[in-house]
């Protein structure tokens, strides 16, 4: 099949594939409960459960993860004999963190300068919605050819590790010949990528306590030990000058040989001030796809405004450490725990527990899925060759489907291009990326399954 019908339905269906983001971003569907209505989460589960009993998926479930959250499972059978294809999203989306700093609201979808701007509108929302696109192109030109399995994650954006114990304890339900992770993106608009390796992670809460309470600076500072002063010390052990990480026995010298990532075109997506500096060595993409990169995420201290002359008893923060294909995220944590115990000063009492955890991630790019998809992308992009590129992030439920099915072939697209600056303010997706990918994952089933 000529990939004109398939991209000529997915057009006329991009005003739907609007109207349904625009609900879907209007959930505040963020999985921390401390600080977000669960029933914002349950809402948007039931919204994703809709959709695919609408699409005529059988056996939808709400799944109970471990963590507490929700995910969502359907199943759309194919012709006898045809092989399984697992398609993944999450509706789970982060903080919108400064509201002020949105040009519009981050739970309304609004359409400016071309792109859709809302939470999760690229990360991961807009996923699903290409999912869904993909296949009702292929219901309209044909029919599926492929049996089809949606998991749809409720808790990605925490890292607690919820579905990736749900499926170890049910290794049938997600067993599938290849998986499409639609929570990745191209490396810039219009370059059709596939993301064949991810770094994993570990979130490690480390609090220090020095004294019994809060003391008068003027009384007693100067020799009661300050226990955010012990922190700031912990945490800048973490980064040699030029900002490279440094975590006692966790080396950073390996090199990215695939696709890279020129500097100034990584300052100008990162939106890096003129006249700061990039920190760390080597190039670009060493540094973001195939090093270690340690982040201060959150510190618990007294605020500016309101604050008082004290000696503080106690402090904590919240590190991520990004730990590249080849290193072991469990290891990685053993080290970053005994590196922050080792570099804390002045004998002050320190204690760490690791709160998240995913491992690395690497792609067998020469599987026949892989040639499909090249095939495919390079259909739905005239003219463009199919990338393979790294990715800093994480998706922990890659490691565990590779080790529950390691058959299977897995490969990650989406839409988190630069342009769409997931997890900041003003996260947007481009709706020409949607439509390209959709068509492209239409033609990719269509082509696995004759393959």
């Amino acid at each position: 099949m000529s990939p004109d019908p398939i991209a000529e339905t997915v057009a006329s269906l991009m005003p739907r594939a609007k109207a349904e983001l625009t609900e879907l971003v209007a959930f505040k569907s963020v999985a921390d409960f401390a600080q977000f209505p669960r029933s914002e989460s349950e809402a948007a589960a039931n919204w994703v459960a809709d959709a695919l009993r609408a699409e005529g998926f059988q056996d939808v479930a709400l799944l109970d993860t471990p963590d507490g959250t929700q995910s969502v499972y359907g199943f759309l059978p194919g012709p006898e004999g045809a092989p399984t294809v697992l398609l993944y999203a999450h509706y789970d989306v982060q903080p919108p963190l400064d509201e002020a700093g949105w040009v519009t609201p981050p739970f309304e979808l609004t359409e400016r300068d071309g792109r859709w701007y809302g939470r999760g509108s690229a990360d991961c929302k807009g996923g699903l919605i290409m999912h869904l696109l993909a296949l009702r192109a292929l219901k309209a030109n044909g029919g599926v050819p492929v049996s089809v399995k949606v998991i749809v994650e409720g808790s990605e954006e925490q890292g607690t590790g919820g579905l990736e114990r749900y499926a170890e304890a049910h290794p049938e339900l997600l067993a599938a010949d290849t998986v499409v992770i639609g929570d990745a993106g191209n490396f810039q608009a219009g370059l059709p990528t596939v993301t064949a390796t991810l770094r994993g992670m570990t979130l490690v809460r480390v609090s220090v306590d020095t004294l019994e309470g809060n003391l008068h600076s003027g009384q007693f500072g100067g020799a009661a030990p300050d226990a955010l002063a012990a922190l700031v010390r912990v945490l800048d052990s973490l980064r040699a000058e030029d900002g490279s990480t440094t975590v006692d026995g966790l080396t950073g010298e390996a090199v990215w040989d695939g696709l890279q990532y020129e500097e100034d075109s990584f300052r100008r997506d990162a939106k890096v001030l003129d006249g700061v500096r990039l920190i760390g060595e080597g190039t670009v993409a060493d540094r973001i796809w195939a090093r270690p990169a340690v982040t201060v995420i959150g510190i618990d201290c007294p605020p500016v405004v309101g604050a008082t002359p004290s000696v503080q008893a106690s402090a904590r923060a919240l590190i991520s450490l990004r730990v590249p294909p080849g290193v072991d995220a469990a290891e990685a944590t053993k080290l970053l725990q005994a590196h922050l115990e080792a570099h804390t000063p002045w004998g002050a009492r320190v204690h760490s527990e690791q709160i998240g955890q995913g491992q690395a991630f690497r792609a067998d790019t020469t599987s026949p899925a892989y040639t499909a998809m090249a095939e495919a992308m390079g259909e739905a992009y005239p003219g463009q060759e199919m990338q393979f590129a790294g990715h800093g992030g994480s998706i922990p439920l890659c490691n565990t489907l590779a080790s529950l099915y390691p058959d299977a072939e897995i490969l990650l697209i989406g839409l988190s291009e630069p342009e769409a600056q997931i997890h900041a303010v003003n996260e947007s997706v481009s709706p020409e990326e949607l439509e390209r990918l959709s068509v492209a994952e239409a033609l990719f089933l269509l082509k696995y399954a004759a393959s």
